[in-house]
């Protein structure tokens, strides 16, 4: 009887460990999961290469309009779009020269030359910029080396409670939780 008594209560020890540990490792996939980094976005330009020049039209040197911007499509759940241009290589720290958000979730590019209204036809809002302005300020650094310029676009599970003409800041405080996904396309610009 003692034998019979032992052999079931090491089974049962071993049960119970092997449950432990399978409900620790369910404990530390969802705890990876709610502190999953956010998804992958690709975001292009039709009018410069990754990580190449951004032309001279698209600059306060030239016509200063907004370059044609295309990206992939977001995850489920999508809700809203936010993009953000600067220049992190200012003399005076980052620069900031475009400032969007709200843009529908079915939106899937910005053409060339955005107006620098508040509010964009078809959907969305734009904020202001470091100029400070409301919509695009192109690249325009001072003598030197190349500055990079990063557009970063952010799919989002919310639309944002911001009125035109919000700052980054204010932008990157109501993204805060709500991120999906994010893309980011670098071109440089120098003088």
């Amino acid at each position: 009887m003692r034998k019979t008594t032992s052999k079931c209560f090491r089974r049962g020890s071993l049960l119970v460990a092997a449950s432990l540990v399978v409900l620790g490792m369910r404990a530390g996939a969802v705890r990876a999961q709610s502190k999953a980094p956010a998804g992958k976005l690709e975001i292009q330009s039709s009018s410069f290469t990754p990580g190449g020049d951004i032309p001279k039209p698209n600059t306060c040197d030239g016509e200063d309009k907004s370059p044609a911007l295309i990206w992939s499509d977001p995850p489920p759940g999508t809700r809203s779009l936010a993009l953000i241009m600067d220049d992190p290589d200012a003399p005076g720290g980052t620069f900031v020269h475009w400032v969007l958000f709200n843009l529908p979730a079915s939106a899937r590019q910005l053409p060339e030359r955005v107006p620098g209204d508040d509010e964009l036809q078809g959907g969305g809002l734009q904020g202001r910029n470091d100029f400070p302005k409301i919509g695009y300020g192109g690249p325009c650094p001072p003598r030197g080396l190349p500055h990079r310029y990063f557009f970063k676009l952010y799919a989002l599970d919310t639309a944002l409670n911001l009125p035109a003409g919000a700052r980054k800041k204010d932008l990157e405080r109501e993204m805060k939780g709500h991120i999906l996904a994010e893309g980011s396309l670098m071109g440089r610009y120098g003088r």
